[in-house]
């Protein structure tokens, strides 16, 4: 069964998420994905790049993994994209990442 596979196939960083890409992957991975999701390949530049799949009928889509992808499709609401159109790449914004709180930082505070 190793019929060619014609699909388009697009690498999407963060900042070009879109909320018709974002609801592919909350569809996909509901609770989230796991090491075992994640392709890793080469790209043009030969650095390595970490991504999770999703297709549609006529593209694959590789979307880079980080810290920004997991917290938004933690919070995902479908919800709060109806007011965009489904390839409005600004419509998915930067989550808040509030992280530890370092030595350094808590010596500034002070």
């Amino acid at each position: 069964m190793n019929k060619k596979d014609n699909r388009k196939r697009v690498i999407v960083d963060f900042k070009k998420l879109t909320p018709e890409i974002l609801g592919l992957l909350v569809e996909k991975y509901p609770d989230g994905y796991d090491e075992e999701d994640i392709i890793s390949f080469r790209n043009a530049k030969n650095e390595l790049v970490e991504a999770v799949e999703v297709n549609t009928d006529d593209t694959k889509y590789l979307i880079k993994v980080s810290t920004k992808l997991v917290k938004t499709m933690e919070n995902y609401d479908e919800d709060d994209y109806e007011d965009f159109d489904d390839d409005d790449p600004e419509a998915v914004q930067d989550p808040e990442i509030t992280g530890e709180v370092s030595v350094e930082e808590m010596d500034d505070i002070d």
